[in-house]
């Protein structure tokens, strides 16, 4: 005797554990966990930015040949920056 289709899928769905409702303290555990996760991110991905700003700034100041005119600007657009 053969079994209609998705009959195993079915009985498979039924033994999985029941996952238990969280509570409002549990929730809002996890939500500040991710809220110190993003923080942490946005801190990070600020610093990066900072970091390849100064890379560049360094490339071009030790650029030996003459700058074009848009690396030239690019330069004082960094330095600017950086000071103040």
């Amino acid at each position: 005797m053969t079994r209609p289709v998705g009959v195993k899928a079915a009985r498979g769905k039924g033994k999985k554990p029941v996952r238990k409702q969280a509570t409002l303290e549990e929730e809002e555990k996890e939500r500040m966990e991710l809220k110190n996760i993003w923080e942490i991110k946005q801190a990070d991905f600020a610093n990066k930015q900072t970091l390849n700003k100064q890379k560049l700034l360094d490339s071009l100041v030790t650029k030996t040949e003459p700058l074009t005119e848009l690396e030239s600007a690019l330069k004082i657009k960094l330095i600017t920056e950086f000071l103040v």
